[in-house]
């Protein structure tokens, strides 16, 4: 009965610390995606502005 409990304990813990770990790596894939959007867009608007700049001086 003992041996029992303590296999139930370690397969529920090891399920908890997996479904933690899920989680996380599905917040780094969240936090991924925005910071890539960030970094398309300010490259974006760089790129446009050097652009203009650069279309002004001829």
């Amino acid at each position: 009965m003992r041996a029992m409990l303590w296999a139930v304990g370690v397969v529920a813990g090891a399920l908890v610390l997996l479904g933690l770990l899920l989680e996380a790596v599905r917040w780094l894939v969240i936090i991924g995606v925005v910071a890539l959007v960030a970094v398309v867009v300010i490259g974006v608007v760089k790129g446009r502005r050097a652009v203009r700049h650069s279309a002004g001086h001829r």
